[in-house]
């Protein structure tokens, strides 16, 4: 993202901000785009509470052909709305546990009090059933070369070819079935 579309979204999120005290915004996006990376740069330089849709995998029992043959199910939307955006629209504390890739089960429960901003980072952020919840929807897009190379830096080569193989055509599947990119508010090269 450059220095320019960064500036731009940091105004776009202020004027949010200006105009309705608290925002709810989502980015979205394919792997390895550098949402997380965004969503962590705007929590230091904004104080803003941050929430990943990493954290709400798939339990091993929700893992149905049914759930995956459907577009954007290969994350636990119900769970994030229950545990997260309903109490963000109440200016709630938000109580919920995290899922552990390395144990496959939910972790302990995790509080964070409401801010003024809260960023919800991760890929099915915009999912057709979260979206109505947000002020501000941000997609971030990475070229395919691009791609591959950042999740091999970070993962390894086993894990880069599953997202290759299952994750990526996954989130595509997704972007294309509700056009998630052409629908958000703002859209950014990562």
């Amino acid at each position: 993202m450059s220095r320019v579309d960064y500036l731009r979204l940091v105004l776009a999120i202020r004027r949010q901000l200006l105009r309705r005290g608290r925002v709810i915004m989502a980015i979205d996006g394919r792997c390895g785009s550098g949402k997380t990376t965004l969503a962590a740069k705007l929590q230091k330089q904004l104080h803003c509470s941050v929430f990943h849709m990493d954290d709400f995998f798939l339990r091993p029992e929700q893992r149905t052909e049914e759930r995956f043959a459907a577009p954007g199910e290969n994350v636990d939307h119900e769970r994030f709305l229950e545990e997260v955006l309903l109490p963000l629209r109440s200016a709630q504390a938000v109580t919920y546990r995290p899922f552990s890739c390395a144990r496959q089960q939910l972790g302990e429960p995790v509080t964070t009090e409401p801010s003024c901003l809260t960023i919800v980072e991760g890929a099915y952020a915009c999912h057709p059933d979260l979206w109505a919840y947000y002020d501000l929807r941000v997609f971030l897009t990475v070229d395919p070369e691009t791609q591959m190379s950042r999740i091999e830096a970070r993962s390894g080569p086993e894990k880069a070819q599953q997202f290759r193989d299952r994750w990526i055509p996954f989130e595509e599947k997704y972007f294309k079935a509700f056009d998630v990119q052409a629908r958000c508010d703002m859209c950014f090269s990562g």
